[in-house]
């Protein structure tokens, strides 16, 4: 987000470095061939723009002016018109241009609108590498030029207000966003239309800029000119809400982004975990935001309504509950945490909490059971781990923990009832976390007297293939608490029966051909 210093002075210390000796770093204007494009190309070539480059208005050096042209094949032979309108303004103006030709066979659920859009982005940023790669600069120094005007942002904002948006939508088209840069934003198409017409300078009418079907069109000939009739300077004045809102909208999402990373308990690929209490006591402006980010972080293409964002925070506010978001997302509270995880994660190994008692599918169809044991009277616990574990063959891994370790008093364990062996019958509390190892995982496994060791070094040490690493399940006394047992592995020392144990969480992991 832009301090007022960078906002309201032109970056004279980024001048420098884009001066004689910086190289040609290309900008490429995307034409489309209609009245605000053409009056961008012309402009370019024989006028001083803002493109974003701490130069302020500046000619741009003739040798940098490259033009993109995608042709949609959207309106037949006028779209091909089109196209040699192009061409011939750029033979006029010696530029080169570049055209891309496009079809829409499978708009995979957007509306063809947004699919053209994205179309045209995707051809000027590959065609942005393309140049930089020929003329060895920075891909940072190269700038995309659009044709947007105040007019666009005008329509864009009413749009948005009518489908329903936040601030994001509310601040309309930014001004920048990365390399991709609108000089002409603070002008409206009517300017653009008369610079054309003094310059002598003709353009291109899409014949479907009248069919008020589409939104754009219906905002652009129904709702802007009833708005205007109260304010004529309504382009301008909307741009410059538009920049308040742009401003506010980066502010807000700096303080999410800095939220989340405070109450964020674990994170790896395809799973988020969040503190349940700090994301209940954040405004909810704010608790909106963080939501919105966990799941652009777990698959960037999802965009979630606004009843979706609220579904989730209901659950965080009732301490429970579950649901699936778009795109598969998986969104669960339970025991104060809130995690998310994406369909691909869920089928690999389960990332959870698991109960004691209670049970957890792994990966391979393997199964990690949770039990509570109480030690039988006049025997000893280690006793009991060890004869437990010499049992263990290739289809099972047994090891037992002290509940009383794990923060849980013997009083605190209730309902627990023993059958003949010993066997808890149900358990109110206990639980643990289960997911993969990560990368700077600690434990102190047993028989190290409480020295520390990476997880990877013991999994290097067992000669566990790198692949197979995340199917190993490690537990945990929470999403960011220690590490308790790296499943048929090791257990850590801290968590081990001791002669003065009393109850016992049981873990048994039992493998596909297990009886």
């Amino acid at each position: 987000m832009p301090t007022v210093a960078q906002r309201y002075i032109q970056g004279q210390s980024c001048a420098a470095a884009h001066g004689p000796s910086a190289p040609a770093s290309p900008v490429v204007l995307m034409v489309s061939g209609g009245a605000d494009s053409t009056a961008l190309l012309v402009m370019a070539c024989t006028s001083k723009l803002d493109i974003g480059d701490g130069m302020g208005r500046a000619r741009i050096a003739r040798e940098r002016i490259f033009v993109l042209h995608v042709n949609h094949h959207l309106r037949g032979e006028e779209s091909d018109a089109d196209e040699a309108f192009v061409r011939d303004l750029c033979e006029r103006y010696g530029v080169p241009v570049c055209v891309v030709h496009a079809s829409f066979t499978d708009l995979g659920g957007q509306n063809l609108e947004a699919a053209a859009r994205e179309v045209r982005y995707a051809a000027a940023r590959r065609y942005v590498r393309e140049l930089c790669a020929e003329r060895g600069c920075p891909r940072s120094t190269a700038r995309i030029a659009t044709a947007h005007t105040a007019s666009d942002r005008t329509e864009t904002f009413f749009m948005n207000a009518i489908k329903g948006s936040g601030l994001a939508g509310l601040s309309s088209i930014p001004r920048r966003r990365n390399i991709i840069v609108r000089p002409l934003i603070d002008m409206t198409h009517e300017e653009l239309c008369r610079y054309l017409e003094v310059a002598g300078v003709g353009w291109r009418e899409d014949s479907t800029n009248g069919d008020t079907a589409y939104l754009r069109n219906f905002v652009r000939h129904r709702i802007v000119p009833v708005a205007r009739e109260r304010n004529a300077n309504l382009a301008r004045v909307v741009s410059a809400a538009c920049d308040v809102l742009g401003d506010e909208d980066a502010f807000m999402a700096q303080l999410a982004a800095t939220a989340l990373r405070t109450c964020t308990r674990r994170c790896r690929e395809g799973l988020v975990v969040i503190d349940g209490a700090r994301l209940a006591a954040a405004e909810v402006a704010i608790a909106r935001r963080m939501v919105r980010l966990v799941v652009k972080q777990l698959d960037p293409d999802v965009r979630l309504e606004f009843r979706h964002v609220e579904a989730v925070l209901s659950c965080v506010a009732a301490g429970e509950g579950s649901l699936t978001l778009p795109g598969g997302i998986d969104a669960r509270m339970e025991f104060g945490a809130l995690s998310l995880r994406t369909a691909a994660a869920r089928e690999e190994l389960v990332s959870g909490w698991l109960r004691a008692p209670g049970r957890m599918p792994l990966a391979n169809g393997a199964v990690l059971e949770a039990s509570l044991e109480r030690v039988p009277s006049g025997e000893d616990a280690v006793v009991l781990a060890r004869s437990l574990a010499a049992a263990d063959d290739a289809t099972t891994s047994t090891v037992l923990v002290d509940a009383a370790s794990l923060g849980y008093a013997e009083h605190d364990v209730v309902r627990l009832k023993e059958d003949g062996s010993g066997q808890s019958a149900g358990v109110m509390g206990v639980r643990l976390w289960v997911d993969a190892p990560a990368a700077g995982d600690l434990m102190c496994p047993l028989g190290m007297h409480g020295r520390s060791k990476k997880v990877s070094d013991i999994l290097n040490e067992e000669q566990v293939p790198v692949a197979e690493r995340a199917q190993v399940p490690v537990v945990r006394t929470a999403p960011s608490g220690s590490v308790v047992w790296v499943g048929g592995i090791r257990l850590d020392d801290r968590f081990k029966c001791t002669a003065a144990s009393r109850v016992l969480v049981k873990l048994v992991i039992r493998r596909v051909d297990a009886a």
